[in-house]
């Protein structure tokens, strides 16, 4: 359900998200990532969460914050979800160097709004 109130639990979701994979990633580069099943699938599960959390924020929400491309992090859950016998390692990896160092700093943002 999206309720205005919730918002911020589910900014905190992405925020644990975030942490987690940062945690899985410690240490380890990417290339060793694709030859760890645990780590990897643990890694893109969490980017399951952030896309769901993500979708569970208000519109208004989303609206209000134009800078995060809610819709390709929305999208990215969906494709993970739906063509998960497709999922390219290079997309995991773009979006672990590119796209979540990103994210946390404007959900970081978000946060200190509320």
């Amino acid at each position: 359900m999206r309720e205005a109130g919730r918002d911020k639990e589910r900014l905190l979701h992405i925020k644990e998200a975030i942490g987690r994979i940062k945690r899985y990633m410690d240490g380890v580069t990417v290339e060793s990532l694709k030859h760890d099943d645990m780590r990897y699938y643990a890694v893109v599960k969490n980017l399951e969460i952030i896309g769901e959390a993500a979708n569970m924020l208000t519109k208004e929400f989303r609206t209000e914050h134009p800078t995060t491309q809610w819709k390709m992090i929305i999208g990215m859950r969906n494709y993970i979800i739906h063509e998960y016998f497709n999922v390219k390692f290079g997309v995991i990896e773009e979006v672990l160097a590119l796209d979540l160092p990103e994210l946390e700093e404007q959900i970081d943002v978000y946060l200190s709004e509320q």
